[in-house]
């Protein structure tokens, strides 16, 4: 008895676990380095505009934003971070071609110098 109720605490631990990573949320985390040219004005623009994307794609289940403030040095010129969160997979695959997505991608074209994206899944 004690043998069979080992194997199924073990096989529910397992099943936790894969059940865990598939329902692990699914980030995107986008750094910005704007052009010398670009005015804090219109960097703030950018950053409400942020703020007004993830509220207008529902598949958006969190969104967070910062500017660097590591002391290290290390950020290659890239001043701004936005994490933005997904239940999984498919809810990415619906921001990306988003047609509010696609507005704001031109509006930051014009005042983008380099961007970094990763994309990863929490574990």
């Amino acid at each position: 008895m004690k043998a069979a109720l080992f194997a199924l605490a073990i096989l529910l631990s397992a099943m936790t676990t894969l059940a865990t990573a598939a329902d692990a949320p699914y980030r995107h985390v986008v750094f910005f380095k704007f052009k010398d040219s670009a005015t804090p004005a219109e960097v703030q623009g950018i950053e409400n505009a942020f703020i007004e994307l993830a509220k207008k794609v529902d598949t958006v289940t969190a969104f967070e934003w910062g500017t660097n403030v590591s002391p290290e040095g290390l950020n290659d010129g890239f001043t701004h971070c936005f994490l933005v969160t997904f239940k999984d997979k498919a809810g990415l695959d619906v921001y990306l071609p988003h047609p509010e997505h696609s507005v704001f991608v031109a509006k930051l074209k014009p005042l983008l110098d380099k961007v970094c994206v990763v994309d990863f899944v929490a574990k």
